[in-house]
């Protein structure tokens, strides 16, 4: 499975991926594929960001059964604790 959370992104490329993934929410959009089309639709996604964020978390063999891919800069940081990943809420500037 793969879960991909946009922010700040064109409406183009939003219904771009509504050809592959569904979208429950807006800049939510979860698809289950091969890791071939996963990663081309994330080098699509890196290439389509601008000043928006994105985060992937897809199913993979690791200890907590996922793993996370990001690019721009999200409203969240991602950080690695000892191998397990960990949401982290950025302070207001």
């Amino acid at each position: 499975m793969v879960i991909l959370i946009l922010e700040r992104v064109s409406p183009g490329l939003r219904g771009e991926l509504t050809r592959w993934m569904i979208q429950p929410r807006t800049g939510v959009f979860v698809g289950r594929f091969s890791a071939l089309v996963r990663d081309k639709l994330w080098d699509r996604v890196q290439k389509s960001i601008k000043a928006g964020a994105g985060i992937m978390v897809y199913s993979t063999n690791t200890p907590q059964g996922y793993a996370v891919r990001t690019c721009g800069r999200p409203d969240r940081d991602l950080v690695d604790f000892e191998g397990l990943i960990l949401a982290k809420t950025r302070k207001r500037e």
